[in-house]
C-alpha cells in the first residue's frame, strides 16, 4: 500500500468540502454494517463500481461518514486526508478502486469502533459446517488465493473475502459481512478454474480486478451474513523460515498483531486510544479462537492442505 493518510481538523474539512462540492456529479449512499457511508465524486466508473460492491442505502438516511473522491493537481498522487471528528475522508488522485472501498470500510469501522464497541478485521471470514475461520496476513501472503481455494468445497460458506466486522458475546466472537459483491482478482480463475467466467475479460479494470457476484458460482445459500469465529490463521510468505505451519500462543499472537499494525494498512486513526481498543479486542479474539501461522512459500495446493489439516477438514468427494 502506498497511499498516505493525514489527519485534518473539522475546519480544514469544511474548507475542502466547500471546494469539492462544486465538482460533485454523483452522491451515492452505501449501507456498511448499519452505517451510511456516502461517496461524492465526479467519476462515473467509481460510482458504478461502488454500487455493484455495496448494499444501497436510502437517500433519506443521513450519512455517518463521507468520501470525497477527486483528481486534483494541487496534491501528490494517492493522498488521503481524514477528519476523525466528522468521519470525512478526501481521496485525491487515487485511481485504484480497491483503496476506495477499503477506506469506506475503514470509515465505517471508525464509527462502529468508537460508538458501538464493534471491531473490524482486514481479512477473510468463512464458515465450515458452522465453525468460523478468519484468514489474515500482510499483502501478498495469499489470503485471497487460500480463501477461494477453500470455497471450492461445497461445505464452505463465505461471510467476507477481505474485511469483516466483529462483536464479542461472552466467550464467542461473531464475524459479520457487509459487502454485497466482492472485488476479485482476475488471476483467481487461473489458480482455481471453478471461478472462471464470473466476470467477462473486458470487465476487469486496469488493475486486473472487478466486482463479481460469487453467488453465480457458489449458489445463493453460500454467501451468509455471519459466523462464530473458531480459528484464526495468519498467513506469511517467508522462504527463509523452514516451518510451514505452527500454533501460536495468545501472547505471541497479540504481539504480532500489534507489530504488524493489526494487519490492516487502511486504519484511518492510530492513536493511543484506538490502540488500546484494538489490543483489547485482539486479546478477546485470541482467548476465544486458537491461532495458527502458515507459511505460503509452497504451491497454493500445498498451502491448502496445511490449512485443511489445521481446521480438520477432509477433502470432499
Amino acid at each position: 500500500m502506498t497511499y498516505t493518510i493525514a489527519l485534518i481538523s473539522p475546519e480544514e474539512k469544511e474548507t475542502l468540502a466547500v471546494h469539492y462540492m462544486q465538482r460533485v456529479r454523483y452522491e451515492i449512499k452505501a449501507e456498511i454494517y448499519g452505517c451510511c457511508i456516502k461517496l461524492l465524486t465526479d467519476d462515473h466508473t467509481f460510482m458504478d463500481t461502488w454500487q455493484e460492491n455495496f448494499y444501497s442505502m436510502s437517500q433519506n438516511v443521513r450519512s455517518h461518514g463521507r468520501l470525497f473522491v477527486f483528481s486534483d493537481l494541487g496534491y501528490p498522487p494517492d493522498t488521503v486526508l481524514y477528519d476523525p471528528y466528522t468521519k470525512t475522508a478526501f481521496l485525491l488522485n487515487i485511481r485504484y478502486y480497491g483503496w476506495i472501498k477499503s477506506i469506506a470500510l475503514s470509515c465505517a469501522g471508525d464509527v462502529l469502533e468508537d460508538q458501538h464497541g464493534i471491531n473490524s478485521v482486514h481479512g477473510a471470514c468463512i464458515d465450515i459446517d458452522g465453525r468460523g475461520l478468519c484468514i489474515i496476513g500482510p499483502s501478498g501472503a495469499g489470503k485471497t488465493t487460500q480463501t477461494y481455494g477453500l470455497l471450492s468445497d461445497p461445505r464452505v460458506r463465505v461471510v467476507a473475502d477481505d474485511w469483516f466486522f466483529t462483536r464479542v458475546f461472552d466467550r464467542d466472537i461473531l464475524g459479520f459481512g457487509s459487502e454485497r459483491n466482492f472485488y476479485i482478482r482476475q488471476d483467481l480463475e487461473t489458480i482455481w478454474t471453478e471461478f472462471g467466467g464470473m466476470v467477462r475479460a473486458d470487465e476487469y479494470d486496469a488493475d486486473g480486478r472487478a466486482v463479481a457476484d460469487i453467488r453465480w458460482v457458489l449458489g445463493k445459500g453460500r454467501l451468509i451474513p455471519l459466523t462464530t469465529l473458531r480459528t484464526v490463521i495468519i498467513l506469511k510468505r517467508d522462504p527463509t523460515d523452514p516451518v510451514v505451519a505452527k500454533q501460536m500462543d495468545p501472547s505471541e499472537g497479540s504481539e504480532m498483531f500489534s507489530r504488524y499494525g493489526y494487519f490492516n494498512p487502511h486504519l484511518l486513526v492510530r492513536d493511543a486510544r484506538k490502540t488500546a481498543i484494538r489490543d483489547r479486542f485482539i486479546g478477546n479474539l485470541l482467548d476465544s479462537a486458537p491461532l495458527f501461522m502458515v507459511n505460503t512459500t509452497g504451491t497454493p495446493s500445498a498451502t491448502q492442505e496445511e490449512i485443511r489439516k489445521i481446521i480438520r477438514m477432509e477433502k470432499s468427494g
